[in-house]
């Protein structure tokens, strides 16, 4: 039998004050709330060392619906202009409302399509 190694057990807060708060909508994200890494900038686009930062799942999802790849990479990289476009911002000061681990499904995809 091989001996038990030490393994690091990950401390849960039990403060609420100390969970880290998501970027974009500002509400805690709790242990259990469905949550998600996002690159800044896309991973198909060249950042996939590049700096990632922590959020809830849906607002993961509604970032990468409206936006494309290319529109993160070259326009949205950064927290501050993920919150300044327009649907976005108005999308994260509804779900900032709503309790920390509230999660629904993704309406689809929102980004307009170029005519043929």
């Amino acid at each position: 039998m091989s001996p038990k190694r030490n393994v690091p057990v990950e401390i849960i807060p039990d403060d609420p004050a100390d969970f880290p708060l998501c970027p974009l909508c500002g509400r805690p994200i709790p242990p259990a709330a469905k949550q998600s890494e996002h690159h800044l900038i896309p991973k198909l686009k060249g950042g996939r060392r590049g700096p990632t930062i922590l959020v809830h799942q849906i607002c993961h999802n509604e970032v990468h619906s409206v936006l494309t790849e290319a529109e993160l990479a070259m326009h949205f990289n950064t927290v501050e202009a993920l919150r300044s476009h327009p649907a976005l911002g108005r999308f994260f000061a509804w779900v900032a409302k709503k309790d920390p681990l509230f999660h629904s499904r993704s309406v689809g995809n929102h980004r307009k399509r170029k005519p043929r």
